[in-house]
């Protein structure tokens, strides 16, 4: 089997499918590794270090993605600058794995399917205990989680931690973090670390333990609804209940100091839990972090990939923060994915079993067909079975 490596092509993206050690691991089990010249150049891996673990660099990028079995990337295929779109580059009958968006740009898997490409979209591994090693989401949402808090605590015109000086006292800053997701729980375990005060809040009263475990409060709210969706993921709640929410949380982000919002629903706009007036009634200095900018914001007046102030509140809208860490993040990454292959693979060969629930959750497209319910809803076609 020959798997090829894409150097990633949108702006601001620096992380690799693929690092070294992963390549290693694959040529060791008898693939064939071909990496795009300068794939991980941006996440400080460079083609000699890939040339080393056994891959072969090739700087044609059209006949590295013509010719592999299995292409791995990191984002969806996009127009390139040369007008081409990346999705025609394929080789019809060849096999895709990345983050897809499949939920947020359904058109682009019937691109696929048109193609008659076979495309594995990383967001829909199913949360079972078998494919941990495989979820994408999780582990790229760490990052996330921890990089938000540096980011705050780069913002915040006070110290983290409580401090005893000559000088006097200083008290520890109060953090709120809204979702207790996994990255809501690695931003509350590095803002603990950091020596603030943490109190969390998610609409999934089980995890209210994992926020403990990590020595923050839960804020607790009684919704009487279901809030959890299949997989562990919070659910989207009705107009009642997110009025009930917002007001719950309304006294703790008021007192805080940093607030890090981390509510994201899947396929959907990420709910506003944090209105303009909760954030007039904040502390001038305060800063929010709003890690669902790009779904539209837990915030109001949230703008993606911008630092706005609301007279002395600074608001933050990072993208793509796992880009920003791209040497851990590919890491964690690659190791996901190489899980992945492994699964779809046998003596070196692509193997694909669609009883089998890994394969059959996040395959999207196969045989010249979307082969995702909710995909197929969303682009208005009846599911096909296959």
């Amino acid at each position: 089997m020959k798997i090829g490596v894409a150097k990633e092509i949108e702006v601001g993206e620096r992380r690799v499918a693929l690092i070294p050690d992963a390549v290693s691991r694959l040529v060791k089990q008898g693939c064939e590794v071909w990496v795009e010249a300068g794939a991980g150049e941006a996440a400080f891996f460079s083609d000699a270090a890939y040339e080393a673990a056994g891959a072969t660099v090739v700087a044609d990028t059209a006949k590295l993605w013509n010719e592999v079995d299995l292409l791995l990337k990191v984002k969806p295929p996009q127009q390139r600058e040369d007008g081409q779109h990346e999705v025609n580059l394929l080789r019809e009958g060849s096999v895709l794995v990345g983050f897809l968006d499949p939920l947020g740009n359904p058109a682009l898997i019937q691109q696929l399917a048109d193609r008659n490409v076979t495309a594995f979209s990383m967001e829909l591994i199913p949360r079972i205990s078998r494919a941990q090693s495989m979820d994408a989401l999780s582990s790229q949402a760490s990052v996330s989680g921890y990089k938000a808090v540096l980011l705050a605590a780069a913002a915040s015109p006070k110290f983290f931690p409580m401090l005893t000086t000559a000088a006097g006292t200083i008290p520890p800053a109060k953090v709120f973090v809204i979702g207790a997701g996994v990255a809501g729980l690695q931003a509350i375990a590095t803002a603990r670390r950091l020596g603030a005060v943490v109190e969390a809040f998610d609409i999934r009263p089980a995890v209210k333990e994992e926020v403990q475990s990590l020595g923050a409060k839960f804020v607790e709210v009684q919704l009487d609804e279901d809030t959890v969706a299949a997989g562990g993921y919070a659910r989207e709640v009705s107009e009642t209940a997110k009025q009930r929410t917002q007001a719950a949380i309304a006294e703790h982000v008021k007192l805080s100091d940093v607030v890090i919002t981390t509510a994201q629903v899947p396929g959907k706009r990420a709910p506003l839990l944090v209105t303009e007036a909760m954030i007039a009634q904040m502390k001038p200095g305060s800063v929010i972090v709003d890690l669902a900018a790009e779904q539209g914001g837990n915030c109001a007046g949230t703008e993606p990939g911008k630092d706005i102030n609301h007279h002395g509140i600074t608001q933050i809208g990072p993208i793509n923060l796992p880009s920003a860490m791209p040497i851990h993040a590919s890491q964690m990454y690659a190791k996901n994915l190489l899980t992945l292959v492994q699964h779809l693979s046998k003596d070196g060969m692509l193997q694909l079993d669609f009883a089998d629930e890994i394969t059959r959750e996040a395959c999207v497209s196969h045989d010249r067909t979307v082969c995702n319910a909710r995909v197929q809803e969303l682009l208005g076609t009846p599911m096909q079975v296959r």
